[in-house]
């Protein structure tokens, strides 16, 4: 792993801004390119052939998340699962002690990373109809998920919420995992949510905010 390159987007320390650590500080670590084309996608920038790549080792990496003095580190997009020695940085990262969060698509198969190490959870998006992307979730990954692990649902009208609350109760996922409510920044309502939720008795999912959209101008970058 120590010689392993990885092509970072971005590197800094912020508050987790999102999940069952939202509020918390963190090390993002960005990697470039991702291979779905969400129509809300608010990185797109790091999957451009144009983007300024920091090419780093293994070693590099867990010597800058060690110099943070930080315990939380999330790994994101772009897809970081397309990295094809992603598993050796988990695993050398885990045995630091971290708490490493990984940000997943949902398109990538789990099955070969797993189980993952005891700090490590992943973050799992499941595209709904209004993103465009939904055919390319890959659903045996639920298989996969444990009580650490997170489904979230990135919701932009009623649409994607009516099927979001099918997904959830066909595979039982508040039994498996967390389960989070996340609008389409500026477009969904965070109220019209709210009323689904009741409308819904959608008991243990969660809505959540982007912290970090309120905090800094929402098209900010290194936060």
């Amino acid at each position: 792993m120590i010689m392993c390159r990885f092509p970072v987007a971005e590197r800094f320390v912020s508050i987790n801004g999102e999940g069952r650590l939202a509020g918390e500080l963190a090390v993002f670590l960005r990697f470039c390119k991702c291979n779905l084309n969400c129509s809300f996608c608010d990185t797109r920038w790091a999957n451009s052939d144009d983007i300024a790549v920091e090419v780093m080792t293994g070693k590099q990496l867990t010597d800058y998340v060690m110099s943070t003095g930080i315990k939380n580190v999330t790994l994101t997009g772009g897809e970081p699962l397309l990295q094809k020695e992603i598993g050796s940085l988990i695993a050398a990262l885990d045995a630091l002690g971290l708490n490493i969060e990984i940000e997943t698509n949902g398109s990538i198969p789990l099955k070969d990373l797993t189980p993952f190490p005891v700090h490590t959870s992943v973050t799992m998006d499941y595209k709904l109809p209004g993103s465009g992307m939904e055919e390319f979730m890959c659903l045996e990954n639920f298989s996969y998920l444990t009580e650490k692990d997170t489904v979230k649902f990135v919701v932009g009208d009623r649409m994607d919420l009516e099927r979001a609350a099918e997904i959830i109760r066909t595979f039982h996922l508040t039994s498996c995992c967390s389960v989070y409510f996340s609008p389409v920044f500026g477009k969904l309502p965070p109220d019209e949510i709210v009323s689904f939720m009741k409308e819904n008795t959608l008991n243990q999912v969660r809505l959540q905010l982007q912290l970090h959209k309120y905090i800094w101008n929402p098209a900010q970058r290194g936060v």
